[in-house]
């Protein structure tokens, strides 16, 4: 078996070679890997140090992209050039521990997609502020898509090459971390078994965060509603 790990980058030369490092020492002895590394012409370098620093190692593969950015389509892009049986999404700031990796290769030869959750029994994040927003939030867009899946937004899974193909990208990957919940919904739509194991969620090492808190609230509960809306009318044409 081969695992693909797509790590989709902006502005992460202060952590990238250290967490492709750390996910190297993680993978399973037994699993073949590749690590792509899909970055969207990062500023500050963070193709090239990727470059330079795996010259020689041919299993590292940087991706440099210049039309069509943003965090949805790099994945995306990591997505079509993997070759790996099973493909591992993480973020790239450390938040997402690579010492979660066995667990979810693990449990990934049993369930179609297995989900690293803050928010399962046992999960949680080392900044209490970001947890609590993002559990409320959590908590508004399970009764907006009337979901059980208890981390929406966390975007650290694993699920297989075979399984990726049978989903619409098109429906699915774009816009920034609610391309997410779009995949969880299609899915399930399509019959996939589920499971969310609790991780631990950690500051992020070093530079600085992307995200806009606000500016995401607002965009994500367009998303949610939209795929809401799109539900009830996939109800109300079965039903007819």
């Amino acid at each position: 078996m081969k695992l693909s790990v797509i790590l989709p980058t902006y502005n992460e030369a202060e952590n990238i070679v250290e967490l492709i490092n750390t996910i190297i020492r993680n993978i399973p002895s037994y699993w073949g890997h590749e690590i792509i590394v899909a970055d969207d012409n990062s500023p500050d370098g963070t193709y090239l140090a990727v470059q330079d620093s795996f010259r020689d190692n041919e299993a590292i593969i940087p991706l440099l992209r210049t039309t069509e950015r943003g965090l949805a389509k790099s994945i995306r892009a990591g997505i079509e050039r993997a070759r790996g049986d099973q493909i591992l999404v993480m973020d790239t700031d450390f938040t997402h521990d690579p010492i979660e990796v066995p667990k979810m290769l693990h449990v990934g030869q049993v369930y179609d997609i297995v989900s690293a959750s803050r928010f399962c029994q046992g999960g949680n994040m080392e900044d209490t502020r970001h947890y609590l927003a993002s559990l409320v939030y959590n908590w508004m867009l399970r009764i907006i898509l009337r979901t059980q899946i208890q981390d929406n937004l966390g975007g650290y899974y694993t699920i297989s090459l075979q399984n990726l193909k049978r989903l619409p990208y098109d429906k699915i990957f774009y816009g920034y971390g609610e391309y997410f919940f779009r995949l969880l919904h299609y899915a399930q739509k399509n019959g996939m078994t589920l499971v969310e194991v609790p991780a631990r969620y950690r500051f992020r090492r070093k530079g600085k965060s992307k995200s806009r808190f606000f500016k995401m609230l607002f965009s994500y509960l367009v998303a949610a509603l939209a795929l809401s809306y799109d539900r009830r009318n996939d109800s109300v044409c079965k039903s007819t």
